[in-house]
């Protein structure tokens, strides 16, 4: 299992929006296991914080445009794709305005400045879907089409066709996410003139220079445009290349432009929330087909992690039985509730418990229709939750453990006598000062049973 990683220390850029034209700030910083990847709004009363999640997409045009309770990210992809190439889980970003900073229209300083803020193992294994089978989302409007498939690794594919004489068929692949920085980071944002025309009519890219796309001039620039164009940009003077593109700059590849849509295929997955194994295939890729697919795939795997069970071999020998269990855990029957703890690792333990008809709470709990006190559910996760807490301290015996809060409890299906219930908790921030956070799922006969989010904390007995 790989850890998540984070960075080592925060740092910070300053660029212009591309669209809106303004200075922001932003800055890099570690974030706790699981947190993925946040945006902080530090110029808006109370610091809002949006997630990099499919589902705040509001808009695709020229970018992808994330809100949230009214609070808007903008063109966060080229960034996203940074932090996806440089192999991290868990940063939090934060802006003093609206629209992260276009640079040079590329990943390439994103990448360096996380380089230099540092890389960080952290305590939690990173979760990864595994995919298993085709998943497709097609565009019928425009064509479009993106899908994953079975993989060793993830890969991606773009193929792009602008059906123009200047810009037509362009392939790139990335067969490995470490080669982002050398393959795929520098490739820059780009644009067609009859597009830039359409943009400077409409106010925007107040932000945009000669330095920070590349525009492929596919139409031929009247005299109008070009005295436009040189005022837009701040340029004397302005001139088509003979490859087709304004002479700002020279391509970095020959295929600069499908490697750009490489890299904002990337970024827009990132907002799927989990990273990927398998191979992605994108055909006339754009952000609108690009979230749409991260969307699919986000309420797919959420099902899935939802329905799934864990499965354990329950004859083999237990980690603890019911007497290691007594020497750790204050608890004595009746309200001993866990039988055996089946593994445990620094982050995660697996407890188990037979229900039998001659539990006690069987008597006086709908006794003509024995069920399982849900509280009781609750109270057996804690219970294992407490196992791995109390493993941090070399005396247990001089401990007791504390409910400091549950939240988000759900039941979902009834325990009967002749269950056998299986207990799984992760933590979800690493335990500190004796407290313990965790996420409790309980299972039997194939099902998820119960959930929680338990926080409890070990006190020394007095």
């Amino acid at each position: 299992m790989v850890k998540q990683k984070t960075i080592k220390t925060e740092i910070s850029l300053t660029g212009v929006g591309l669209h809106t034209g303004k200075e922001v700030k932003m800055t890099f910083k570690p974030a706790p296991v699981n947190n993925g990847f946040t945006f902080v709004r530090v110029d808006l009363e109370g610091h809002p914080i949006i997630e990099a999640d499919a589902n705040y997409v509001v808009n695709t045009q020229r970018g992808t445009n994330l809100e949230k309770l009214g609070v808007k990210i903008q063109t966060p992809e080229h960034v996203l794709a940074a932090l996806v190439g440089c192999d991290l889980d868990n940063v939090i970003i934060e802006l003093n305005a609206s629209e992260l900073p276009i640079m040079d229209g590329s990943s390439k300083y994103f990448v360096e400045a996380l380089e230099k803020a540092g890389v960080e193992e952290q305590t939690s294994n990173r979760n990864v879907y595994v995919v298993k089978e085709v998943i497709s989302f097609t565009d019928e409007a425009s064509g479009s089409e993106i899908l994953v498939m079975p993989s060793d690794h993830y890969t991606v594919t773009t193929m792009v066709d602008f059906g123009t004489k200047i810009l037509g068929t362009q392939n790139a692949t990335l067969k490995n996410i470490d080669d982002f920085k050398t393959e795929i980071a520098s490739s820059r944002t780009f644009s067609f003139l009859h597009e830039l025309e359409s943009l400077l009519d409409n106010g925007l890219i107040k932000g945009g220079d000669l330095n920070n796309a590349i525009v492929y001039v596919d139409k031929e620039i009247s005299a109008t445009t070009m005295e436009n164009l040189k005022v837009a940009f701040g340029k004397e003077t302005i001139n088509v290349k003979p490859n087709g593109i304004l002479d700002n700059l020279t391509l970095h590849y020959p295929n600069e432009a499908a490697r750009h849509k490489l890299l904002d295929v990337i970024g827009d997955l990132a907002l799927i929330g989990t990273k990927i194994q398998g191979k992605i295939i994108a055909n006339k890729p754009g952000h609108f087909v690009n979230t749409q697919f991260a969307k699919k795939m986000a309420k797919m795997i959420k099902i899935e992690q939802r329905n799934y069970v864990p499965v354990y071999d329950l004859n083999q020998e237990p980690l603890m039985d019911i007497h290691k269990i007594m020497a750790v855990l204050p608890h004595r029957p009746p309200f001993l509730l866990i039988d055996r703890i089946i593994e445990m690792s620094d982050n995660h333990v697996v407890g188990m418990k037979n229900v039998t008809m001659n539990e006690n709470f069987f008597v006086g709990h709908f006794p003509d229709a024995p069920v399982m006190p849900g509280v009781l559910i609750v109270e057996a996760m804690a219970q294992t939750g407490g196992i791995l807490v109390l493993s941090t301290v070399p005396d247990p015996e001089n401990y007791l453990t504390y409910f400091m809060k549950i939240d988000n409890v759900k039941f979902k299906h009834k325990v009967l006598p002749g269950d056998t219930l299986i207990f799984k908790c992760d933590l979800i921030t690493p335990i500190r000062r004796g407290i313990c956070h965790m996420q409790a799922n309980a299972y039997a006969n194939g099902k998820l049973v119960a959930e929680a989010e338990l926080m409890a904390q070990i006190a020394k007995k007095q």
